[in-house]
């Protein structure tokens, strides 16, 4: 039997009571500060329609060990702990102590409901969540010591998850250490044995184009291909938002790199062959007997790529044909791109390595939360 069980069993032997957050509990209403009174070097942070300091300031009006709701905005009902003090604006309420209640365990009982709260939200105009709804939130509340040993087991996981982030965060700095290294013009040197040419990509492409209208057979949103639309549209944007959608045609037939023109402007990624461009992508189509994408992408990001400014900022054609990179034999990109693939797959895989670790450690926690916070009512409670 765990300790958790036996705590249960000589305290609550006949089930645990639930209660109404509202009768146990007050919410406390925060008060606004202008933006002018924030500090970028304040001492407290600010809160307000989020879980991230929208500043700082040099008063506080909550003490730490308190659980937060967010109140207003796009994260409206998402429930959070400070373990410091801070500012509560009134974009965030806040919970008062309560003589039965631990605020690490009302935390997490307020977390594993979070759901049930955000789908509470009002949306007309600014998304608002009324007091009231919290204040009828019915919560378990075993004895203090059951709340305790609950809190202690999830702190073990969080703090496993803690470890984890951090190490997978050192593997990163580690990759772009290595990396950057491996990609400087004297170790490419090494690596070939001879001196390494800089080149213009206009010197080592076979074509460099911007992207055209969008097909008009264009399916918006398709994310697989099919019988009737097989070819994947690409726009500007990071990798999981630059997939537009699926057509009948495609304009690139061979393996090349895109880079974004507009909006986040430099991103550049590699794209199999049979795909089309739209407008706010340029495409680089390598000579395969000079470079491989695969290093033209990597040699990218040790490139400054910034858009011509007036009007709205844009890359053009004629800056990214002027961009230079280090291009040493094919023997050597192969291997550079070989050894940055196998630490990348550490750190970036989504089945295997520390990713896949701290999501699984997440998953183990909000499992044995709601497992922890399923108790069995006390004899009596009409609840």
């Amino acid at each position: 039997m765990s300790k958790i069980d036996e705590l249960i069993t000589e305290l609550c032997p006949d089930g645990v009571e639930y209660r109404k957050l509202g009768d146990i509990s007050r919410i406390l209403r925060g008060k606004r500060l202008t933006k002018i009174q924030l500090q970028e070097d304040g001492k407290y942070p600010v809160f307000h329609g989020g879980l991230s300091p929208i500043g700082f300031f040099n008063e506080n009006n909550r003490k730490a060990d308190c659980v937060m709701v967010i109140n207003v905005g796009a994260s409206a009902g998402t429930v959070g702990y400070s373990d410091c003090d801070f500012w509560s604006s009134d974009g965030c309420y806040c919970l008062a102590r309560s003589n039965c209640l631990n605020q690490k365990f009302l935390y997490v009982a307020l977390k594993s409901q979070e759901y049930s709260i955000q789908s509470r939200v009002r949306h007309a105009g600014i998304p608002t969540l009324d007091a009231a709804v919290l204040e009828g939130i019915e919560i378990p509340v075993p004895p203090i010591e059951v709340q305790r040993e609950i809190v202690r087991i999830l702190d073990a996981f969080t703090d496993l998850t803690a470890d984890l982030t951090a190490e997978l965060s050192c593997r990163r700095q580690q990759y772009a250490y290595y990396r950057d290294r491996l990609l400087s013009r004297e170790s490419l040197e090494v690596l070939d044995g001879k001196p390494v040419e800089m080149k213009r990509l206009d010197e080592i492409s076979i074509s460099i184009k911007a992207g055209g209208d969008v097909p008009d057979d264009t399916v918006k949103g398709q994310t697989e291909p099919t019988d009737t639309h097989p070819y994947p549209v690409f726009s500007n944007g990071s990798n999981d938002k630059a997939l537009y959608g699926y057509c009948s045609k495609y304009s690139i037939e061979k393996e090349s790199v895109t880079i974004s023109a507009r909006g986040s402007i430099g991103f550049h990624s590699v794209r199999k062959p049979y795909f089309t461009p739209v407008v706010r992508l340029i495409t680089v189509t390598p000579d395969v007997e000079t470079i491989t994408s695969a290093y033209l992408d990597l040699a990218l990001t040790q490139t400054s790529i910034n858009g011509d400014k007036g009007g709205i900022p844009q890359l053009t054609i004629p800056k990214v044909k002027g961009i230079e990179i280090p291009v040493p034999s094919l023997e050597t990109q192969r291997k550079v791109v070989d050894i940055l693939d196998r630490f990348d797959a550490l750190t970036t895989s989504l089945t295997d390595g520390i990713p896949a670790e701290i999501e699984a450690r997440k998953a183990q926690n909000a499992y044995y939360r709601d497992r922890l916070l399923d108790f069995p009512r006390k004899s009596g409670d009409a609840s």
